[in-house]
């Protein structure tokens, strides 16, 4: 019998670029002239990060400048998700930005659909925030992630764990 071949689908967000985003995102916000005296912030949590900034205008600025930032550094900007901006102390406003991490369940059927909808002859399934998918042929497989490369999904996935 032809031995399986598999790969795992995932979603998840490299930290460490993020942080380098974030830190790369303080030091242009100091040497910006229109930031000069603003007190602007990013603060990075564990799963979130907060921005607080003078007003909406610049906060939004902000927020242009790492995006700028996340996507040189590869960062898909599909994973965030961003809160309701919120007035802070002495009339700034802050912002939360959470990060996606892992594929929720609702997504998971999606691309399970989407992969049986193709008939190609693999199998899909759902562990945990992961989705596993074997096939008899590499080539199948290749197919499959050229199918979800194109499909326009709400968050980016990476091909791990190729068997």
């Amino acid at each position: 019998m032809a031995s399986e071949s598999s790969f795992d689908i995932v979603s998840k967000l490299d930290m460490q670029e993020l942080t380098n985003a974030v830190h790369q995102t303080e030091r242009e916000l100091e040497t910006r002239f229109d930031f000069k005296g603003s007190k602007s912030s990013l603060t990075l949590e564990k799963e979130a990060l907060v921005i607080a900034s003078d007003d909406e205008f610049k906060l939004n600025a902000v927020i242009d400048i790492l995006k700028g930032k996340m996507a040189k550094r590869g960062i898909s900007l599909k994973n965030v998700d961003y809160g309701k901006i919120e007035p802070a102390s002495m009339g700034s406003v802050r912002q939360r930005l959470s990060f996606k991490q892992g594929i929720d369940q609702a997504n998971a059927k999606k691309i399970n659909v989407l992969i049986k909808d193709s008939k190609l002859k693999v199998k899909s399934q759902i562990q945990g925030d992961q989705i596993r998918v074997t096939a008899k042929s590499r080539d199948d497989l290749q197919a499959v992630i050229q199918l979800l490369r194109k499909a326009d999904l709400p968050l980016e996935l990476q091909f791990t764990n190729m068997k």
